[in-house]
């Protein structure tokens, strides 16, 4: 009896607990299971980098494409009507996991299901759009990773100041429809009062609005543009840094593809480390962790990217103060 006492301990203390084995956790180690993750966004289908992290993260894992784990994938390419329609595609299909990207897809989620996990890829504030309770104990079925971090938007403002120390006139586009984007243009706001830098408000909110908002910042006679990370603008990026260059505008971003598209700077989170630490609650929740009991991770790396190519199409000299901070130098 006893050391059937003691085996009993052993499993649960490798399951992750007494406390923590669930029917899911069981069923997780069944030979033939095959579990279905969905990928979610309001932009378009996500970039085959991004596809690969996740594959291959939960390769590591035990978790094998085709043996024991299926992906589907939904996406609004923008057209943000369809969410709803969308979310309920995936709670029809019962997947195990709705993996959501940005902030408007796992609202949507949300709003679809009160059961099956949802994990945020990248959300801009969960705690500010209602996703979650608390980031310590999320309190239902969302958790995941936070795009969020305190003044990205005066850190942006201030690379520019240093870059250009005449800069007055600064141009924000931000997606008016995302509460996320509305956060940091709020915070950009406060920064350039501080560094007595007039803002112009460029609010879009579908593919189409982006050329006025471009005809804008023409008439305005603008220094510089910050465009604020989301997927409608993430989906843009090749236009964004085209028509900086076309009219040598420098410009920052949040995320450093904007760089590699042709783009001078970008400072923000970074996408690859939140993505990989989002293989870890798909793992944990596939073997019975609660959403409601993980709590939600914050950004710990971020990324300074400055392309010097850019630069000089721009006829800009890159102090050698930034470049000594750069995280990378492109060109």
């Amino acid at each position: 009896m006893a050391s059937h006492i003691a085996r009993r301990k052993f499993l649960a203390t490798l399951l992750g607990g007494a406390g923590a084995v669930s029917p899911l956790a069981a069923s997780a180690q069944q030979a033939g299971k095959v579990y279905r993750i969905a990928f979610f966004s309001a932009g378009e289908p996500i970039q085959p980098k991004t596809r690969s992290i996740f594959v291959n993260g939960l390769h590591e894992l035990g978790w094998i494409e085709g043996k024991n784990i299926l992906f589907e994938g939904r996406f609004a390419k923008n057209r943000l009507e369809r969410l709803p329609g969308l979310a309920a595609e995936l709670v029809s299909l019962d997947v195990n996991v709705i993996v959501a990207f940005g902030t408007l897809a796992p609202l949507a989620a949300k709003r679809a299901t009160t059961t099956i996990p949802i994990v945020m890829a990248n959300a801009g504030d969960p705690l500010g759009t209602g996703l979650v309770a608390s980031l310590a104990r999320p309190g239902g079925n969302v958790t995941g990773l936070s795009l969020m971090a305190p003044d990205l938007g005066g850190k942006r403002l201030e690379l520019l100041k240093e870059l250009l120390p005449r800069l007055s006139r600064v141009a924000v586009v931000w997606n008016a429809a995302n509460p996320y984007s509305a956060r940091v243009f709020e915070e950009t706001q406060r920064a350039a009062e501080t560094l007595a830098i007039e803002l112009q408000s460029l609010e879009v909110r579908s593919p189409d609005d982006f050329d006025g908002a471009f005809d804008t910042v023409r008439r305005k006679h603008i220094d510089a543009l910050v465009a604020v990370e989301d997927p409608l603008t993430f989906n843009r990026l090749k236009h964004i840094a085209d028509f900086c260059a076309d009219n040598r505008l420098p410009a920052v971003y949040g995320l450093r593809e904007f760089a590699e598209a042709g783009g001078l700077m970008t400072y923000g989170a970074s996408s690859g480390d939140l993505f990989r630490r989002a293989v870890g609650f798909i793992d944990k929740i596939l073997k019975g962790a609660e959403p409601s009991h993980l709590p939600v991770q914050q950004p710990t790396k971020f990324e300074f990217v400055i392309n010097l190519q850019t630069a000089r199409a721009l006829g800009l000299t890159i102090p050698p103060t930034l470049v000594a901070r750069a995280d990378e130098v492109i060109g």
